[in-house]
């Protein structure tokens, strides 16, 4: 009596394991997941993540195990757990947040779904969804007043010197001066008034903008390496912002590394105008990261000479060496602009000023974030 006693229950735990196993690779296969996340964020922004996952069959999940994880520079300082049951046909849903702390691009996942069978004697089974990734924009400092030099008169811009009047920006008038073009008088005006009348022309220019940004790391301070390419980065964003409102044109190109590009190195964006283009140079912005792999002058030697005549270069660097200054000078004598800008901390700024002026090139030192404000006035 015993024997058989034993043997049935011998039986019955073979054949719960079995249908255990079964139950639950059936149920696994049943079970889909779907997750929800904004691509793109600005800083400072709360992400939202939905996650659905729903059973599609006939059969119970006794319970699903959910594991996501989150990126820790964006506030996942733990991964996403639940324990669930789904019945038949059943959808639940799960949302959680993580917080665009700093720019980058980041990955959200992978999920992964593990079930198992109700008496806990099987193995436990898993299954994967692929991560999905978000990109955070650079911050962007809102300016007001940059004085970026140009060549290219009768734009859209105003600007201060009379040398770039502008024949379609009528302003005022005033009564003729001898030396006057006739090709300036207003001849309604002076059939009004009964003497000559001449027309005043508002100054305008056309800015087209080329932003060289250095992320060359032996071209930065080594103690605040980090701190001065994360400043250059916000300098090149907002300074591409600014150009791109005014309707002009603004191009980026940057030697650092970019996760996505297959040999590793950032595409160039040549000048063109529109919000549209304004955000492809902010996702590159959003995902480069420091290299020692590519030299700034040789890409910028490279580049200059694909741009039109009276582009204005900005060259955001943590260091000024004399090849750098006779590339520029070389520029300035082929009609384009220059304009250094130093990010962070960068010794001997007036000895780096005082050569670049030989040469004919203004340079501006950006220390921090608050040295912005001359361009905010």
């Amino acid at each position: 009596m015993s024997d058989d006693f034993a043997l049935t229950l011998i039986y019955l735990m073979v054949g719960a394991f079995v249908l255990g196993a079964w139950w639950s690779r059936r149920a696994l296969r049943q079970i889909e997941a779907r997750r929800e996340i904004n691509s793109h964020a600005f800083l400072g922004e709360t992400v939202k993540i939905s996650l659905k996952i729903h059973n599609n069959g006939l059969l119970p999940a006794p319970w699903v195990g959910l594991h996501d994880s989150l990126p820790l520079a964006l506030g996942g300082i733990k991964p996403f757990q639940h324990v669930a049951g789904l019945g038949v046909r059943e959808e639940r849903s799960f949302e959680y947040s993580i917080e665009a702390r700093k720019r980058g691009y980041y990955s959200v996942g992978p999920l992964t779904i593990s079930t198992g069978d109700v008496f806990g004697i099987g193995e436990r089974l898993e299954k994967v969804v692929p991560r999905q990734f978000i990109t955070v924009y650079p911050k962007i400092v809102p300016l007001a007043n940059v004085n970026i030099p140009s060549r290219s008169p009768q734009g859209t811009m105003r600007h201060h010197q009379p040398l770039f009047e502008d024949p379609t920006r009528v302003f005022g008038k005033r009564e003729y001066i001898a030396g006057d073009s006739l090709r300036r008088v207003d001849w309604k005006s002076t059939a009004m008034t009964g003497r000559l009348q001449v027309k005043l022309f508002e100054p305008s220019i056309s800015l087209e903008t080329m932003i060289f940004l250095n992320l060359n790391a032996d071209d930065f301070n080594f103690h605040g390496r980090i701190d001065s390419g994360e400043l250059g980065i916000v300098i090149a964003a907002s300074l591409a912002s600014w150009v791109i409102e005014r309707r002009q044109t603004a191009g980026l190109r940057i030697n650092g590394r970019d996760p996505l590009a297959v040999d590793g190195l950032p595409q160039p964006l040549p000048p063109r105008k529109g919000k549209g283009h304004l955000m492809r140079m902010l996702e590159t912005l959003a995902r480069v990261e420091m290299t020692r792999e590519t030299s700034l002058v040789p890409m910028l030697q490279r580049e200059r000479s694909l741009l039109a005549w009276g582009t204005s270069l900005l060259v955001i660097t943590g260091q000024v060496e004399q090849d750098l200054l006779n590339e520029l000078h070389q520029a300035r004598r082929n009609g384009q602009n220059a304009l250094l800008i130093l990010a962070g901390a960068v010794s001997h700024v007036k000895d780096i000023q005082k050569r670049a002026a030989f040469f004919g090139v203004p340079v501006i030192p950006i220390a921090r974030e608050s040295d912005l404000d001359i361009w905010r006035k």
